[in-house]
């Protein structure tokens, strides 16, 4: 019994391993301490036409929060496509100096939308968002952070009863729901405060702007 209980310990020990984030490495991000992001237009993977915008508008609030001076997206936007630059894999393309120029943002934010919308599988629905971030010192072009984030409406799901016959009639009613009040873009809110809140695990580190009392 001994040796049983010695080996289950083990082996809690090593499953909570395994499920604890390897702790980032924010060296560059403490020596440059950016105090202005420049979120540049989301490249869109998703086959969702209008992924990139719906994404884009979430993008603002947890960096602000975070305690970081956001440019205005509309203003970044008009700018962009006044200079002919209308679509976002132009606009990650552009010069990092240049960027810094124009916008005289310390940072620079390129975002890649990886999964929008709805999806349905037989016996289940949801509406999901995936988004990965890179951080960018527009000044010197080091990379200062990277991560990545997701949210699904199945998450909030208990698929625990009701038999096939109801999970079916469960994910088509699912899928209508998330079809007609765009679930995905509450999804993608929720993602883009995993990815870019400093209180998230490797999520950003907090900003200038962000109260001491807050900070964690």
């Amino acid at each position: 019994m001994l040796r049983l209980g010695g080996a289950a310990a083990v082996l809690a020990a090593l499953t909570a391993c395994a499920h604890q984030a390897t702790p980032y490495d924010y060296t560059a991000f403490k020596a440059a301490k950016p105090a202005s992001v420049l979120i540049l237009p989301p490249v869109n993977d998703s086959p969702e036409v209008g992924a990139s915008y719906a994404v884009l508008s979430t993008l603002t609030q947890p960096l602000a929060e975070s305690g970081y001076y956001v440019l205005p997206v509309s203003l970044v936007d008009e700018t962009l496509r006044t200079n002919g630059i209308d679509n976002a894999v132009d606009a990650q393309s552009i010069d990092r100096a240049k960027l810094r120029d124009i916008f005289g943002a310390d940072a620079g934010l390129y975002v890649k939308v990886k999964r929008y919308g709805s999806t349905y599988k037989v016996v289940s629905a949801e509406a999901v968002v995936e988004m990965e971030a890179v951080l960018v010192d527009l000044r010197t072009g080091t990379q200062l952070w990277n991560g990545r984030a997701s949210a699904s409406t199945a998450e909030q799901n208990n698929n625990s009863s009701g038999g096939v016959v109801g999970l079916l009639v469960k994910a088509l009613v699912d899928q209508i729901a998330n079809n007609l009040t765009d679930k995905s873009y509450q999804m993608a809110g929720i993602a883009s405060s995993r990815l870019l809140s400093d209180n998230a695990v490797n999520g950003v580190l907090p900003g200038p702007r962000k109260p001491v009392s807050e900070r964690k």
